[in-house]
This record gives structure tokens, sequence and C-alpha cells, in this order.
């Protein structure tokens, strides 16, 4: 199973980048896990088109990231606060659903700080929301890769901390 998570913007901060080794050392037992960056595209002015024109540079970025990941049976999943959310236990489910059905690659998409633009929304299989919270989304990366960690040890029914 190989897993590709589509992020917007590096992280800075140490304690992200210790926690996303952590989680990338663990996951290296069930799935072959990748993490692209692609730049952050922040507006020089806050005012709608400013920040428009941002998330649309992004998308670009972002469907070029997809397009150049080598396989047709890829299943992507953009995280969206406006996505359907799901338990741990139905995004397992969800999951394996797809890899049942022939996904052999997993690829998750994290906007910026703006979000994601409709151009992504709309070539994605499946919009995917943790919350209706609003997290950073440096922060988000390393939530999701306790949930995909989690989600392969509960597939393996090997215990994991509460």
């Amino acid at each position: 199973m190989k897993i590709s998570i589509v992020a917007v913007g590096k992280i800075k901060e140490n304690y992200l980048r210790e926690a996303i080794s952590e989680y990338e050392k663990r996951l290296s037992k069930f799935c072959d896990l990748n993490i692209i960056e692609i730049e952050e595209k922040n507006a020089k002015d806050e005012d709608k088109s400013a920040i428009l024109k941002s998330m649309q540079d992004e998308a670009a970025l972002i469907i070029k990231k997809i397009k150049d990941i080598s396989t047709d049976k890829k299943y992507l999943i953009a995280l969206d606060i406006d996505g359907k959310e799901l338990d741990t236990l139905k995004l397992h489910s969800k999951l394996r659903d797809e890899m049942v059905k022939g996904s052999s690659h997993i690829v998750f998409i994290i906007g910026g700080s703006y979000g994601l633009d409709k151009s992504v929304k709309d070539i994605v299989d499946y919009r995917l929301s943790f919350s209706k919270l609003t997290f950073p989304h440096q922060l988000f990366r390393v939530i999701l890769l306790e949930q995909i960690y989690r989600i392969f040890k509960i597939d393996r029914n090997e215990p994991y901390h509460k």
C-alpha cells in the first residue's frame, strides 16, 4: 500500500517536524509513505481576489503533483472542512473498501492557510472533514499522520493507546 500526502507549505516548527518524523518511522512498517510539499502562495494583500489567486496558484501545483503520481489506481482524498465527517472506524472502513476495489495508492491533499481551490475539490474522489474546527495546516499534517497510523493498527487488530 502506498500513501502520499500532498501538502501546501513547509513545516517550520521543530516540534512538528519531530512528530512527523516519528509517525513516518511508525508508518514505515505498514506502508510506503511519501510526503510531497507544495510551495505556499501567500496573498500579498488580504483582499478576496489576491487570496483566490493564491489558492489557484497552489491548486495548479497540487494538480501537477497528483498527475506525477505514476499509477492509475490512486484514490484522491481532499481534507476539506466542508467534506464528510467520519469517525476513525468509518474512515478505516472507507479506506479498506477502496483498497478492496483496487486502489493501491491513497493520496491525501492538505491545502494551505486559505484552504483548497474548487479546481482541486472537483477532481478528488472524496472530500473528508476531520472537524468543523479550523486547524493550522502544518499541525493538521501531524493529526492526519496519527489517524493513518491508527487505521493501520486497527486493520491489523493491534492495540493502540487511547
